[in-house]
């Protein structure tokens, strides 16, 4: 085994090695004036099954690019399989059309990432399962909420139906949160509160909380979705609950795909914690007390160990 590691997130990549007990082999990347990329191994990868381990967050189109590059040198060079890990896949949001005239920039990306010659794809919480579905590679959904779940419950304490719910700030995410619950529960005989949103299609990140479905009153509630960019929609979910009688509110969240302006709103936030993972680079000016951060370094080193 080879494991690269590309630009965009070093510090896990090098944990994911820290846990399969391997050293991260070397890659030099250039970026030059005119903003182009250039990949150079320096090790030897013929014969070898060699993974690439690239987040494709902001700036998304820069760090796909340079997974291209690592693919293409690679399988020049002989390496018997390549494989990408691409703890946060950009693009995933637009998987279909919302407007007619718009692209279906998710399915560009994946036939980009076939083409080049990737043998196999590993992602962590893609935004739409049935996404999974546009693959004609070999490809895994790594699930890490039962990470986020184990740290709320340590968190928490006493977790209970009866003290506890689990809600979807949006009716799309219903199927997420109830997974969610189930692993924080321990069981599927939990309900699921719904946030109904409203979307404005015409303007990027402005969405608008409209109304609650189940019971949160004296319970602590837990919202849940797959990441966060402006904040505004959890923002706006935490305050109705609320409303509605919560005691206090929590996120689990597994990725952190900050706007400019988000850490400081959520920090500011009626939500007590925000508990997410590490698949995107958290910059020093993104970090505030209320984060809490968690590994997903050893859940990738299992799925490929």
């Amino acid at each position: 085994m080879k494991l690269f590691s590309g630009s965009a997130n070093p510090v896990l990549s090098q944990k994911i090695a820290d846990s399969l007990g391997v050293t991260l082999s070397k890659a030099e990347i250039v970026r030059f004036e005119n903003s182009e990329i250039r990949i150079h191994l320096e090790e030897n990868v013929k014969n070898e099954d060699c993974y690439v381990i690239q987040p494709t967050a902001n700036p998304s189109d820069t760090h796909l690019m340079e997974l291209f590059f690592f693919c293409d040198a690679l399988r020049r060079q002989e390496a018997k399989k390549v494989f990408a890990i691409i703890p946060y896949f950009g693009y995933a949001r637009q998987d279909v059309q919302h407007r007619p005239g718009e692209c279906v920039s998710a399915n560009v990306v994946i036939r980009f990432l076939e083409s080049i010659g990737f043998y196999k794809v590993y992602v962590i919480n893609l935004h739409d399962e049935a996404t999974e579905g546009v693959f004609s590679i070999p490809f895994k959904n790594i699930n890490a909420f039962p990470i986020l779940a184990e740290e709320i419950k340590k968190y928490i304490g006493n977790v209970s139906t009866d003290t506890v719910a689990v809600v979807s700030p949006d009716h799309g995410g219903v199927e997420r949160a109830r997974k969610f619950g189930d692993e924080l529960f321990g069981h599927t005989e939990h309900t699921i509160s719904v946030v109904e949103k409203r979307r404005d299609l015409q303007h990027i990140h402005i969405s608008k909380a409209l109304d609650l479905y189940g019971d949160v009153k004296g319970k602590t509630a837990i919202l849940v979705d797959d990441m966060i960019t402006s904040g505004g929609t959890l923002i706006h979910a935490a305050e109705l609950c609320l409303e509605r009688g919560a005691t206090k509110v929590l996120t689990a969240v597994i990725h952190h795909d900050f706007g400019p302006e988000a850490p400081s709103k959520l920090q500011s936030s009626a939500i007590e914690k925000v508990f997410t993972t590490n698949t995107i680079t958290l910059k020093d000016e993104q970090k505030f007390d209320k984060l809490v951060e968690i590994s997903v370094a050893e859940l990738v080193a299992r799925e490929i160990a």
